[in-house]
């Protein structure tokens, strides 16, 4: 075998070696590619949305008065009153008890009146509105837990992340959505 020959065949072991060597360096000394997640808390926030609730409500109120001052009591009081007074005696105490029955009368018709009036009253129907609050949650994020190796981490995430979060070739976590290189 020619000198020449066996230097190129054994330049071309070292250099397959030497390849290997690199090859397996890079393989052995490369770390994890991705972070085990181990567990997902997801971030509530309660919405308040305000709407409006209406309900038709008997509401009973008071007749419109025609006859504010009693009038009409009053005169049908004093004639009834007057009527009553002069079936009692006779001669001047006939006139006293006739004046008398009137002015009675007449107070206690007004007064009589004034009772009915107030218990006049009509019922009619309202529509009542309130302002409720409906409530309900939204996810806003999550609180995850990882592990790289023997090391504990804890990240906040717009996103539920699943089993794995990826890492970056310096080992950091790749949180967003677009994976490197994508």
């Amino acid at each position: 075998m020619n000198k020449s020959m066996l230097v190129g065949a054994v330049l071309g072991a070292v250099g397959v070696t030497a390849g290997g060597a690199v090859a397996t360096y890079s393989l052995v000394n490369k770390g994890p590619e991705y972070a085990q997640v181990t567990d997902v808390q997801p971030i509530k926030e309660t919405i308040k949305t305000p709407r409006q609730v209406c309900k038709d409500v008997a509401v009973t109120r008071q007749a419109p008065v025609k006859d504010q001052h009693q009038i009409a009591g009053t005169v049908v009081g004093a004639l009834a009153g007057g009527l009553l007074g002069n079936q009692i005696g006779g001669g001047t105490g006939k006139k006293i008890a006739t004046v008398a029955g009137a002015v009675g009368g007449g107070y206690a018709g007004n007064k009589a009146q004034e009772y009915m009036q107030e218990r006049d009253t009509y019922t009619t129907t309202q529509t009542r509105c309130n302002t409720v609050n409906d409530l309900s949650e939204k996810v806003v994020g999550y609180n995850v837990t990882y592990s790289i190796g023997d090391q504990v981490g804890k990240v906040k995430m717009d996103r539920d992340p699943g089993s794995t979060i990826p890492l970056d070739k310096n080992g950091k976590l790749v949180l967003s959505q677009n994976q490197p290189g994508q």
